[in-house]
């Protein structure tokens, strides 16, 4: 008796298989099975920012991507869904390309002239003066079930840009001395792909809980001109028996890394929308040594993740099925507004100066805060996702 494998993809050619199957296809079936990479380009000035993502569902037969510009708070996003088969290993779908130059070095991202939004952007991002970072392993049940909801690798990595942008017919230059870039790369099964059944019984929706989570790589530079990284991702729910999440560290050339044993937050929010206002993280090593850094937020720039479809836009998901080929977006003049903040969620991109001790850093940090928290003056009223 015979097994009937995958087909055959040009990935097969490698020396790299670790299932006894093709590059066409995972060990496992789950739908929500994905493949991703989320990047971040910005001007040091906080003058505008480039979001890019892009992820594979195998399991769904579905490639999706998102690519845009924020300026101020005003942001332009396009976004491309295509059929994988027969092309699996073609990172893009219509106006959007991802291309590996250099593995774990150089990333090119593009968007070509299109119809959807005035918008366009050629870049490379180089990544070599610091190795990726392995983030810890993600492993999450379901609330109120048993089904495994995440499970998930990532890594990260920091570096500088080269290229342009274009945005309403005026092009503008990309360098590495006015610019930043940060990228991560993560597979396995991802919470928020595709609509969700409707013949189970539903999960206790962690929305309802408060929630209070930032995320940030930083590429930190020494007086003297040398790099290091900085990494940290803190999560605290207010649900019983769920402990709080701390993890990171001080992250070198030579590959070596100081982990993070607690995060201390002492950070601002705006009220009306949620955005970060800037603040102190205070970071304790496992070595028992500490440092503060300090967080100055540059601009109003900062790109929403949710118009790249990050807990959904307007009933709209990650891995949906759109077709062989469908390519949309929009346009918002006020993200900063409660309304649209609403619809494109609290959770972005944000442009921040990075103060720790003598080194400096232009980076960008992601942050969401739902619920009420007394600490940070944020009532249960003013709540949204």
């Amino acid at each position: 008796m015979f097994k009937e494998d995958a087909v055959l993809v040009p990935l097969d050619e490698f020396m790299n298989h670790q299932i006894t199957d093709t590059f066409a296809s995972v060990l496992q079936s789950d739908r929500s099975w994905t493949e991703k990479v989320c990047l971040s380009v910005g001007a040091k000035d906080g003058s505008m920012q480039v979001g890019f993502g892009l992820g594979k569902y195998l399991n769904r037969n579905v490639l999706d991507c998102y690519s845009g510009i924020a300026r101020g708070v005003e942001q332009w996003t396009v976004r491309a869904s295509r059929q994988l088969y027969p092309n699996p290993d073609v990172y893009g779908a219509g106006p959007i390309h991802y291309e590996i130059i250099e593995p774990l070095k150089k990333i090119r991202i593009r968007l070509d002239k299109n119809d959807i939004q005035p918008i366009a952007f050629d870049i490379v991002l180089d990544c070599s003066e610091l190795p990726p970072f392995l983030e810890e392993h993600e492993f999450r049940r379901q609330l109120g079930g048993y089904r495994v909801d995440n499970d998930l690798v990532r890594y990260h990595q920091v570096g500088t840009p080269t290229g342009w942008l274009e945005l309403d017919g005026v092009k503008h230059t990309i360098d590495p001395d006015n610019w930043f870039c940060t990228r991560d790369h993560s597979w396995g099964v991802r919470y928020g792909v595709g609509d969700e059944p409707t013949d189970i019984m539903p999960g206790i929706d962690s929305s309802m809980f408060p929630m209070n989570f930032s995320w940030s790589p930083m590429r930190m530079v020494n007086p003297d001109g040398s790099v290091y990284g900085i990494h940290h991702f803190y999560l605290k729910m207010g649900i019983p028996g769920v402990p709080e999440v701390c993890q990171g560290g001080i992250e070198h050339a030579d590959g070596s890394k100081q982990f993070i044993s607690s995060i201390d937050q002492q950070l601002k929010f705006n009220p009306i929308n949620r955005r970060l206002l800037g603040g102190d993280i205070h970071l304790t090593l496992d070595d028992g040594s500490r440092r503060t850094l300090k967080l100055e937020v540059v601009s109003d720039t900062g790109f929403h993740l949710g118009t790249g479809l990050y807990f959904g836009l307007d009933g709209k998901h990650h891995g949906q099925w759109r077709g062989e080929l469908n390519i949309e977006g929009e346009h918002f003049s006020d993200c900063s507004a409660r309304e649209t903040a609403e619809r494109i969620h609290q959770i972005r991109d944000c442009i921040v100066k990075i103060t720790d001790g003598d080194a400096v850093g232009i980076s960008n940090i992601q942050t969401t805060v739902t619920g009420e928290w007394q600490s940070l003056d944020l009532k249960a009223d003013d709540s949204f996702w």
